[in-house]
């Protein structure tokens, strides 16, 4: 039996239950923004979070999920981001460190995500600025 990609994406969809906090991180060399969804994709949070790349700023980005699930009444937490260069390293082994669910989200695949949501597309040849 051949494995489609399809079921592979299918499989990781799955994982994320209504139980569950999803945060995503856009990766900076000096200061990396969060922002929270439930598992809908449906804003949580009033304000994103902007924190430093540093332990202090890990601790910050900590103390801000473990608010948000309980204030959100979640269990889970998920946390996706993008491999920008070598600046997610440290924050992904240290999350990874404290147990959390870490998954490296494919920079293509964010934003063909981000066109189909705001209904843009490039015309073919084309470039962004």
């Amino acid at each position: 039996m051949k494995f489609k990609q399809s079921d592979a994406q299918n499989q990781r969809i799955q994982q994320i239950t209504t139980s569950h906090l999803v945060i995503g991180i856009d990766m900076a060399k000096e200061t990396h923004v969060a922002q929270a969804t439930n598992f809908r994709g449906v804003v949580v949070s009033k304000r994103h979070l902007s924190f430093s790349n540093s332990i202090e700023g890990f601790e910050k980005l900590n103390r801000w999920m473990t608010e948000l699930l309980q204030k959100q009444r979640l269990k889970r937490l998920i946390i996706g981001m993008e491999p920008t260069g070598h600046y997610w390293f440290n924050l992904a082994n240290w999350l990874s460190d404290k147990g959390l669910h870490v998954v490296m989200v494919n920079p293509a695949t964010t934003k063909r995500n981000k066109e189909n949501r705001d209904n843009l597309s490039m015309p073919t040849g084309s470039r962004e600025l």
